[in-house]
């Protein structure tokens, strides 16, 4: 029997980064993946390939859109290939997976391909696709299991016509009217894509605003662009049926008044959240107790109801992004190795990838009226930016929010170009406890999106924006 110090279960970027860190501190690290392919859900199903689909469809829309008025003349129909579109997706998610098989193979951890279950805390069986199976002793185990799509009790998805994220990233046409049932990041991404190659994009939310768990205002500020670029938004309706005939769908839904609105389309795709994915796993087995919403049971130490145990990511409580697993996963690596690691999750940032894209780290204006925090806030548009001018993309803001006796940095949100990569700097200030005035003092090259950063900060500090 193969013997381990560690044995992670799950290859998804918490797990392959907790085996990762694991070897790098010593440990005789193993991991076990069902799939042939290492990276879990972000890799395969999830936050890559959905990028690739939307940096294609960026360009096909920016070509047909926005070229002209940048001097660019193309002669001749404009056309896509769906096709080829799905095709590139694939490629750049194999060479992410291969990346990850490298990483492996460089850090000497051995894989197992197969499902993975415990037999008891210090053994996991690992069956393989054919139904043979082999025992491995762990000393320790990290559960990274992931997370599956969510549904609703009465939809039956048929992986056809009413679809998951999975299956809408290997469409084979694009839909003439694609209804998407959840206004949060997944389906918001997803339909843009469609919504550039054409398709008629209906977005149908329970609550009473798009991407819920976010400020306020960026909520309000994307409903507009979107709004702006086509898409049609049906809040505050609860959806009570949806229904296939062929390749028609309908779906019916309730409004606050209580009055049914009916939605016909020929795709559906339900996008109403994940849930913990632990199927197979034989927890019990192994003493590592489940809640009753299915997450794995942790403490703060990422440590579960069986002492050697740990479970990281979307399997345990807390948002379900791979940033956070990741950063969880080199927590419990170097908790085993005797260290002192800390994560703080209020400054673990949020980010939807549609454009413009928004990115937020801290807390909501909600949140500080909430708690009976006295803050003051500074805002600063992008379209007073010479950088946005310059580039032509002028939707969207930058709000920071600070304490308003201290002017320590609370929260910012942003919306706009390439705010997904400015974000890092957002976090970067809060942690290292900057104050408003801090961000305002510090020199932000020009031209440059960064710059309405600094100019919110200004704002914030004393309301002395420079260019508004």
């Amino acid at each position: 029997m193969s013997s381990f110090d560690v044995v992670v279960i799950g290859s998804g970027p918490g797990g392959y980064v907790a085996a990762i860190r694991c070897a790098q501190l010593g440990f005789n690290t193993a991991i076990i993946e069902k799939y042939s392919t290492l990276g879990g859900t972000c890799l395969n199903v999830g936050c890559i390939p959905s990028k690739a689909l939307l940096d294609s469809s960026h360009h096909y829309y920016d070509a047909t859109s926005h070229m002209a008025e940048h001097g660019i003349e193309i002669s001749g129909e404009i056309k896509f290939n769906i096709d080829q579109m799905i095709a590139r997706k694939g490629n750049v998610v194999d060479q992410n997976t291969a990346g990850i098989k490298y990483l492996m193979d460089k850090n000497k951890i051995t894989v197992f391909e197969g499902v993975g279950a415990f037999e008891d805390a210090t053994h996991v069986k690992v069956t393989k696709a054919d139904g043979t199976s082999e025992t491995i002793e762990a000393k320790n185990t990290i559960i990274a299991t992931g997370s599956k799509p969510s549904s609703l009790p009465f939809i039956k998805i048929d992986k056809e016509r009413i679809i998951t994220s999975t299956e809408a990233l290997e469409l084979k046409e694009v839909p003439k009217h694609l209804i998407i049932i959840g206004g949060g990041v997944i389906g918001l991404e997803l339909g843009q894509v469609y919504l550039r190659l054409g398709a008629q994009v209906s977005v149908v939310e329970y609550l009473d605003r798009i991407i819920p768990g976010m400020d306020a205002g960026l909520s309000k500020e994307l409903t507009k662009v979107l709004k702006k670029q086509g898409m049609k938004f049906y809040t505050s309706h609860k959806v009570k049926s949806v229904e296939r005939t062929g390749d028609a769908v309908q779906v019916l839904a309730d409004n606050a008044k209580g009055e049914t609105i009916t939605l016909d389309g020929d795709y559906a795709l339900v996008a109403v959240g994940r849930r913990p994915y632990t199927d197979g796993l034989n927890a019990a087995a192994a003493g590592v107790k489940i809640t009753e919403r299915g997450q794995v049971e942790v403490n703060d130490h990422l440590q579960t109801t069986a002492s050697n145990i740990y479970a990281i990511g979307d399997v345990i409580k807390g948002a379900m992004l791979a940033h956070k697993a990741e950063e969880e996963g080199v927590f419990v690596a170097e908790t085993l190795a005797g260290q002192k690691p800390h994560i703080d999750y209020n400054l673990i940032p949020g980010v939807v990838y549609t454009w413009p894209e928004v990115a937020a780290v801290g807390k909501t204006e909600e949140q500080l009226k909430e708690a009976g925090i006295a803050y003051k806030s500074g805002s600063f548009p992008f379209k007073a930016l010479g950088r946005s001018r310059a580039s032509g993309d002028t939707d969207g803001f930058v709000k920071i929010l600070a304490d308003a006796k201290t002017d320590e940095v609370l929260g910012i949100h942003m919306i706009g170009a390439r705010t997904a990569d400015l974000i890092a700097e957002a976090v970067t200030a809060m942690e290292f406890k900057a104050s408003a005035e801090d961000i305002s003092r510090m020199s932000h090259a020009h031209p440059t999106y960064a710059e309405a950063v600094k100019e919110a900060a200004l704002a914030a500090t004393d309301n002395r924006a420079l260019h508004v």
